[in-house]
């Protein structure tokens, strides 16, 4: 049976000690397509993400005329080794005027951007659709670019979004600019096809210079066998994040709580000492790192070192300090860190002693998250969306421009809306660990990046956390306790 519409997570009432794949980087994995394509040479991407925006560039990729083996992978039900057939840079040709080829990009922000430059390397004319929400989704600022570069880029109404048509003419040298104010992914998606078109791009907008997506891009060009080999995709950290949360969500409950004339003083128990001091503040942050992990904990296989993930560096965010930037500290995983900011527990003004940490008598300090502007523009408008649920559970969420102040407050359960958002899903199912009564509406959507994501909360320790998962009616009843296959998102 598939998921069901409404699930509620049953909190886990002690530590558990884990060690939990998580499958390749969305990321990289659609990079590496593309670059596969281009190349000149059989290419076998390994560790690949299997999920519905891999699954679209796949058949994208397909539908052009490429050449793609795909094969399971023993180590993760949800990657997969593929293979393919690089054609040295040439594009298949497309459709005519009237008929032009179809390539239907879903919700996959990735593939709908990164096809566009690759398409206008081929001949004929294609057509990019998707669903409702890409059509609403920012375009503008990539098709002004191809327009640079001399070539026919057509959106079916005056906005400058997809639906599209666009023009094949081959490669043709040229220079354009092109702004990341919106979207990093406009500046790879030239980036990945430059070498083959000839193109001198030029980055402009904010941290031009710095983001963690487009350097990605640039790291594996820099890397990729062009002709012909094999790559492995590392695990995505931004999938791992929810696993790294669970271990400090679990841990919580378990510090044992003893009041004094001073505030109030926690001992530690064994295996849960996970804080050191941050210079120059009165806060600690977490030393949730593969070497320094305590004994009772949650821990995320294989995790990435490579610096190609700026999500990568989330273990060093618990708890999290009074400010994070989305802008040069964490991407997608900030949306992790606001959820469980919110608990009442990582607000904590704590100072350690020798066998003792000390919550000092000012509680709940204020966590500020700025630089949100671009997850406004991805799979919902992701800013009123954690605003509005987080409200639900009781928590209070200021709102100024791109910035959410979380006041961590005492949190009671509520049904979780999801706006067909995977990481909406995914954050407030780890809420859920610790959170009585969280209810989460269309847990199917984690297919998008995380199809066994809820497999792996409910399978035993150690290769999952052991959680209950329960069908919930429409009278709010739990009905069924879900598991194996039952929890996949198909």
């Amino acid at each position: 049976m598939a998921l069901p519409d409404l699930i509620e997570i049953i909190p886990l009432s002690a530590p558990v000690r884990a060690e939990i794949t998580v499958p390749g980087s969305k990321s990289i994995t659609n990079r590496a397509l593309l670059l596969a394509a281009l190349a000149d040479g059989e290419v076998t991407l390994t560790g690949a993400l299997w999920s519905e925006d891999t699954q679209i560039m796949v058949e994208c990729l397909k539908e052009l005329g490429f050449v793609v083996h795909v094969t399971h992978d023993p180590e993760e039900p949800c990657n997969r080794t593929i293979l393919v057939v690089g054609e040295g840079g040439l594009v298949p040709a497309g459709g005519t005027e009237r008929e032009p080829l179809e390539l239907f990009v879903g919700n996959a922000g990735t593939a709908a951007r990164f096809l566009a430059p690759l398409l206008c390397l081929g001949s004929g004319v294609y057509r990019l659709s998707g669903v409702p929400r890409m059509h609403e989704r920012p375009q503008a600022a990539m098709f002004h670019a191809l327009h640079e570069l001399g070539y026919r880029v057509e959106p079916e109404y005056v906005n400058d979004k997809l639906p599209a048509r666009i023009y094949g003419e081959g490669p043709k040298k040229g220079k354009c600019r092109v702004s990341i104010e919106e979207s990093s992914q406009f500046a790879s998606a030239l980036l990945l096809s430059s070498k083959i078109g000839g193109w001198e791009i030029e980055i402009i907008g904010e941290n031009a210079e710095e983001s963690p997506y487009v350097a990605m891009t640039s790291k594996l060009m820099e890397a990729f066998p062009k002709n012909g080999g094999t790559f492995q995709i590392e695990p995505d950290a931004s999938s791992g994040s929810y696993f790294w949360a669970a271990g400090w969500v679990i841990a919580i409950p378990k510090i044992t709580q003893v009041k004094t004339d001073s505030g109030m003083k926690v001992k530690i128990p064994q295996g849960i000492q996970i804080f050191t001091r941050t210079k120059g503040t009165g806060f600690l942050r977490g030393k949730l790192t593969p070497e320094e992990l305590p004994i009772e904990s949650v821990k995320v296989q294989t995790w990435p070192s490579s610096g190609l993930q700026i999500d990568a560096a989330f273990p060093m965010f618990l708890p999290a300090p009074s400010s994070i930037s989305r802008a040069n500290e964490l991407a997608d995983s900030i949306m992790t860190l606001i959820v469980l900011s919110a608990d009442q527990d990582a607000g904590r003004d704590w100072n350690i002693e020798p066998g003792i940490i000390e919550a000092r008598e000012t509680l709940f300090r204020p966590i500020n998250f700025s630089n949100l502007g671009r997850l406004r523009v991805q799979e919902t408008e992701r800013v009123f969306a954690l605003k509005t649920e987080l409200t639900k559970c009781g928590a209070r969420v200021v709102e100024e421009g791109d910035t959410l102040t979380v006041y961590p407050s005492e949190l009671h359960g509520a049904e979780i809306e999801t706006y067909n958002d995977h990481r909406m899903a995914m954050c407030f199912a780890i809420l859920g660990l610790k959170v009585p009564g969280i209810t989460i509406k269309n847990p199917a959507c984690v297919k998008k990046t995380f199809p066994n994501f809820f497999q792996k909360l409910s399978a035993a320790p150690p290769h999952g956390l052991g959680a209950e998962i329960w069908e919930v009616n429409k009278q709010g009843r739990r009905t069924r306790r879900l598991d194996g296959h039952d929890l996949f998102a198909e």
